[in-house]
């Protein structure tokens, strides 16, 4: 079966002397996976089509409930070219490319996934080293996913308090916590950020202007509930420059 449909290339693996294997976040089909012959050849017909974060038109061939269906065409919708060659840049939006694989399970089309994404590489193509649009980006997909952390009220009991604890996901009162080890406290900073930016939209984040400690603080905390949900650590973080 022929399937058609737009997507943007998250990452590629060699197969082979000359193949690859392609993975897509795609428009109305989710993460796929596709295998394209000899692409690393100098004649190949994809050209530079298969390039990480390039957007094209794609077309694969395989049976419905195929693992590897093989790609046939590959059509530049958008390049994103600027963000590959920028090392910075580069880095950063992998480790949002490095989140969504690891919090997306392939082939599932329930989620709003793919304009968030498609929204936040353009704005990153004009200003890609601003941390609160990664950070947006992340808190975003951890929502869509369902792993929001709960930094407002008591996940139990819905009273107030700061003490948040990583294996619970949420801020727990002293009377709910059971005398658990606290994972940190946050400051009043912070929960009134998250609770501000939750609600903005993306192409107006440059109007945001948080304390450079609150930004910090917000931004540490949601890595490390990321890799305790997901149980991996982001590669292209220890490649970033300090």
């Amino acid at each position: 079966m022929l399937q058609r449909t737009e997507g943007i290339v998250l990452r590629t693996i060699p197969y082979g002397e000359a193949d690859l294997i392609v993975t897509y976040l795609t428009k109305d089909l989710g993460i796929v996976k596709v295998f394209a012959k000899s692409p690393r050849k100098t004649k190949s017909r994809f050209g530079s089509s298969l390039e990480p974060l390039t957007f094209s038109r794609i077309a694969f061939w395989g049976k419905e409930d195929a693992a590897l269906p093989r790609l046939t065409q590959a059509d530049i919708i958008h390049s994103f070219s600027s963000l590959r060659e920028s090392l910075q840049c580069f880095i950063r939006v992998s480790e949002l490319i490095e989140q969504t694989l690891h919090l997306v399970p392939e082939r599932d089309t329930g989620r709003n996934i793919f304009p968030l994404l498609m929204k936040t590489l353009a704005i990153m193509e004009t200003g890609c080293l601003n941390p609160l649009i990664a950070l947006f980006y992340k808190l975003k997909l951890l929502e869509i996913t369902g792993f929001l952390p709960g930094l407002h009220i008591c996940g139990r009991c819905g009273g107030r308090s700061n003490a948040f604890h990583l294996s619970h996901g949420t801020v727990l009162c002293v009377k709910c916590s059971e005398e658990e080890d606290v994972s940190s406290r946050l400051s009043p900073g912070v929960t009134a950020f998250y609770s501000s930016l939750m609600r903005w939209d993306i192409a107006k984040l440059e109007r945001l202007k948080p304390d450079a400690g609150v930004l910090k603080e917000l931004a540490l905390l949601v890595d490390e509930h990321s890799r305790y949900v997901t149980e991996k650590n982001l590669r292209s973080r220890e490649f970033r420059r300090v």
